[in-house]
């Protein structure tokens, strides 16, 4: 299933070829409308796929470890978020849930398994990884069952969309955008102009010189993980209210996420934003266009960036 299908006009008109559709794609460029429609929604896929990306990010530039069950944090964070709003009927408490759930559960994760594996080979840490995205798919069908569940739009935002230039926005959709960019700009300065986002990076750099000074390695390790375990369950609580909920959601992210670092730059944080906004445009009008290329679409720009950027757009080059 399509991890993004909530953002695709149900109004798309198609010619005819559900394959090829220029004709589409070009009428869209002519038409206000239709940008913003299709702006607005590249911007969601990509601001959601952001808070995920980033944290992968950040956890492999500090720990040099490549989390493949990030998507799992996701998951997590959208059936958080469902259940605190089934049960207390607050949007807000519902995101606070998911977001700080899942950084406890990421938390627990670094310290009980991943730290065990620090330095070990790359495939054992990827095992290890690929291990509880099965464990917790199934932790997930055990706990809120394998059908398709739904949270539902909150009542505060179930009113009349914004038309922009005769485009239609839903109000959740703006915030949406504006969450996802307060959360990169209080990630971006805390990591530039606070001691402790000085300590993370020296950390990223230097941890044994940073160990020698007295400070606590492991706890910046587990500090890290945690944040981005939240930033994941930030975005899968967002997601909820306009997507399906279902075991095994946050596999398909997680590979869009890995692109999203791929064309960045691992370790980059800008680079996971302009990234992560690329690929939502791409998704956005390539569904006009492509309907059935919009995968190949980003491996496509992908392999293009690679090509003239091995280590990405902002990511270092290696001496």
């Amino acid at each position: 299933m399509d991890a993004w299908t909530f953002a695709r006009p149900s109004s798309a008109r198609r010619n005819g070829n559900d394959t090829l559709d220029l004709d589409a794609l070009a009428s869209c460029f002519t038409s206000s409308a239709c940008l913003v429609t299709q702006t607005t929604s590249g911007l969601i896929i990509g601001m959601l796929l952001f808070l995920v990306a980033v944290g992968l990010t950040l956890i492999f530039g500090v720990l040099k470890v490549v989390n493949f069950s990030h998507g799992a944090f996701y998951m997590f964070g959208a059936y958080f978020a469902m259940t605190s709003y089934q049960l207390t009927g607050s949007f807000a408490l519902a995101m606070l849930c998911g977001a700080a759930g899942t950084a406890i559960l990421g938390l627990i994760f670094e310290r009980v398994f991943m730290s065990r594996v620090y330095g070990a080979d790359v495939l054992m840490q990827l095992l290890v990884c690929y291990a509880f995205v099965l464990i917790f798919d199934d932790v997930v069908r055990l706990i809120w069952g394998p059908e398709f569940r739904s949270m539902g739009m909150p009542t505060a935002f179930q009113v009349v969309p914004l038309f922009i230039a005769g485009g239609v926005v839903p109000p959740y959709y703006l915030l949406l955008i504006g969450v996802a960019l307060a959360a990169a700009i209080v990630l971006g300065v805390g990591l530039a102009r606070t001691r402790i986002g000085k300590v993370i990076r020296a950390a990223a750099y230097n941890p044994s010189m940073v160990s020698a000074l007295g400070i606590n390695t492991g706890l910046i390790y587990g500090g890290v993980f945690a944040i981005g375990g939240l930033l994941a369950g930030l975005a899968g609580a967002l997601a909820a209210p306009v997507r399906s909920l279902t075991p095994g959601m946050g596999f398909s992210v997680l590979i869009e996420s890995f692109i999203v670092t791929v064309i960045g730059g691992m370790g980059s944080i800008l680079g996971a934003l302009i990234g992560a906004l690329l690929l939502g445009l791409i998704r956005s009008f390539g569904s006009l266009g492509f309907p059935l290329f919009t995968e190949g679409l980003m491996y496509l720009f992908m392999v293009i960036v690679l090509v003239s950027r091995p280590s990405g757009l902002f990511g270092k080059e290696v001496a």
